[in-house]
C-alpha cells in the first residue's frame, strides 16, 4: 500500500531561492516532481530530450504553479556528448545548484545501443547520470545544503553487475538488464556518499513505487506492452510516485540522512549486493572509464 508523505506542500516558499535540476522531467514522475517543487517556490530546470514537449511542459508547470522561474534544458541522457553539453550550459547559466534529481529512465525489451555503443538502459539509467553528477559536483559542493537524489527501483533487488558482458551482447533479457541498471543507481549512491565524505553532501536514492507511467509504451515487445497495460489499474499515480523524490529534495528531516535507500519517504534496507563496497568501487572505475573521466587528475 502506498503511504502519502508529509511534504508540507502548503508551505509555498519552502524551496525559495533553491535551484533544482531534474532529468527526464517532461513526463511522469519527473514532471510531477518538477511541478511540486515549483509550487514550493524553487527555480526548476526541466531536462528532456524533446524540445516541443519540453516547452509545453514548462508552460504548463509555470501556469499551474504560478512560478515563472521554470526553465528548459534539452539533452538526451543516452549521449555522453549531450550530457557534457548540458553540464557546460548549466554552469554557464546558473551560479549554483541545490538539488540534482537523476530521474530519467528507460526500459527496452530488445537490445539497443546508444550512439556511444553502450547498451541503452545502462547508458541512460546509470552512465548518463554518473557523468552528469560528476561534471556538476563542483557547483553542487559550493551550494550549501546541496542534495543529489537518484531514482532507482525495487527491481535492483534482482540485479547484478555483469562486468564480463556489461552490454549483454551474448544474451539479452530486457528485465535483467533493467535490474542491473537500477542496482547501479544504488551502488553509485553509496559510493558517491563514501567518496565525497563530509562536504555537506546529502546523497540518497529511492524506489518510487510501481507507477502508472508510459514506461512500457515504447521500445518493448507486444507481450511486455500487454502485461504493463493490464497491471496499470493496480499501480500508483505519478503524483504518488513523485512523493519520495519531493520529500528528499525539500524536507528538513531528509537533510539529516545520507547514503540511504528510501521507500515511501523512509530509509529501508536495499539488496545485500548493494552494500558490497568492492563491487561499488569497481562499478565506479568501470563507469569512469566508459564515460572518459580521469579521477587520478581529481577531475569532477
Amino acid at each position: 500500500m502506498f503511504i502519502f508523505c508529509d511534504l508540507n506542500l502548503a508551505q509555498k516558499y519552502i524551496m525559495k531561492d533553491k535551484v533544482c535540476l531534474i532529468t527526464g522531467a517532461t513526463s511522469g514522475i519527473g514532471k510531477a516532481t518538477a511541478l511540486a517543487l515549483a509550487k514550493m517556490g524553487a527555480m526548476v530546470i526541466v531536462n528532456g530530450k524533446d524540445k516541443k514537449k519540453g516547452e509545453e511542459t514548462v508552460s504548463e508547470i509555470r501556469r499551474i504553479s504560478r512560478n515563472d522561474n521554470v526553465h528548459l534544458m534539452i539533452a538526451d541522457l543516452s549521449s555522453l556528448d549531450e550530457v557534457r553539453r548540458l553540464a557546460i550550459e548549466f554552469k554557464e547559466k546558473y551560479q549554483k545548484l541545490d538539488v540534482l534529481i537523476n530521474n530519467a529512465g528507460v526500459f527496452y525489451s530488445y537490445h539497443e545501443y546508444s550512439q556511444d555503443g553502450i547498451e541503452m538502459q545502462f547508458a541512460v539509467n546509470h552512465l548518463g547520470h554518473f557523468l552528469l553528477t560528476n561534471l556538476l559536483l563542483e557547483i553542487l559542493i559550493h551550494s550549501p545544503g546541496w542534495r543529489i537524489i537518484n531514482v532507482s527501483s525495487n527491481a535492483h533487488y534482482g540485479g547484478s553487475i555483469n562486468f564480463a558482458d556489461i552490454n549483454f551482447e551474448k544474451r539479452y533479457f530486457g528485465w535483467k538488464v533493467y535490474c542491473q541498471s537500477k542496482l547501479a543507481n544504488v551502488l553509485f549512491t553509496y559510493e558517491l556518499a563514501r567518496r565525497i565524505g563530509k562536504k555537506s553532501v546529502i546523497v540518497n536514492c529511492l524506489h518510487p513505487g510501481v507507477v502508472r507511467t508510459r514506461f512500457a509504451d515504447k521500445h518493448v515487445s507486444l507481450l511486455y506492452k500487454i502485461g504493463w497495460n493490464f497491471q496499470k489499474p493496480f499501480m500508483s499515480s505519478v503524483d504518488e510516485g513523485a512523493q519520495t523524490s519531493i520529500y528528499l529534495a525539500s524536507s528538513d528531516e531528509a537533510a539529516q540522512v545520507n547514503g540511504q535507500y528510501f521507500v515511501n519517504c523512509k530509509p529501508v534496507a536495499s539488496s545485500e549486493l548493494s552494500y558490497d563496497v568492492q563491487l561499488a568501487s569497481k562499478l565506479w572505475n568501470v563507469s569512469a572509464e566508459l564515460v572518459g573521466l580521469d579521477f587520478s587528475q581529481n577531475q569532477k
